[in-house]
């Protein structure tokens, strides 16, 4: 197994993970799924608003939000992130979609070495790992990535620590483009928070993005876990909105 030096690993921190489970903003679940069998992905890839759509139109994937993680600095915020790094935390359902098939996307969709031409920590290949278990994961993708004659990806791998939301404005950005599809769902949730941190917000960022089709949107609403008037109701308003 792949040990955890710079060698191996490239620009690896170390540091001890002070508290297992500081998410400060824990969404409402107003989504298909329960909370008790969900785990958490957290990642950076650039800017954080097409990661969260391409991981938020992957069935298995519950809710995804933008934020601030990776650094020290408190109470980040856009335009004063401190040692952050732009990030997407991503929810999901291991039964649905595993935790090394989210590495693979992540490695697959971005150029760890030239992240929209910048360097620096806003932007950066970033992989904060929240156990002992993801830690495993990321080694065997790694091993496997040597093995088919690739490099050893330059990602700065850490354990989590903390995470901050981004402001509003950035959950969901692509969505947010399209004021009539968020009136429709506005009919579905209580707050805007709520909307965000829905699974049918996560799908339809996507769509928006261009990363998935309607088509597909509505095929997996239909074996969704909820009741039957809550889906009618749902696939009804999402046909109705005008892109």
């Amino acid at each position: 197994m792949l040990r955890n030096t710079p060698q191996q690993f490239n620009k690896v921190r170390t540091e001890p993970n002070p508290n297992p489970n500081p998410n400060p903003n824990p969404n409402p679940n107003p989504n298909p799924e329960t909370n008790k069998h969900l785990q958490t992905a957290t990642l950076g890839m650039g800017c954080f608003w097409s990661p969260e759509a391409l991981f938020g139109q992957l069935p298995g994937v519950i809710r995804t939000r933008t934020g601030y993680a990776g650094g020290t600095s408190e109470s980040p915020e856009y335009r004063r992130m401190g040692d952050h790094t732009e990030t997407v935390q991503i929810d999901y359902d291991p039964a649905q979609i595993s935790y090394e098939q989210l590495l693979e996307v992540f490695w697959n969709n971005h150029n760890p070495v030239n992240i929209n031409d910048y360097k620096g920590r806003q932007y950066l290949s970033l992989l904060l790992f929240h156990d002992a278990e993801q830690e495993r994961a990321i080694q065997r993708c790694i091993e496997r990535r040597i093995a088919n004659g690739e490099s050893i990806p330059e990602t700065e791998i850490a354990p989590f620590t903390i995470f901050y939301p981004a402001e509003a404005r950035h959950q969901k950005y692509y969505l947010k483009r399209f004021p009539d599809a968020l009136a429709k769902l506005s009919q579905l949730y209580s707050s805007q928070e709520e909307l965000d941190g829905s699974t049918i917000a996560a799908r339809l960022n996507g769509l928006a993005k261009g990363y998935t089709s309607m088509e597909r949107i509505r095929e997996e609403i239909g074996g969704w876990p909820v009741s039957e008037p809550e889906r009618d109701r749902t696939l009804g308003l999402i046909r109705q909105i005008r892109w």
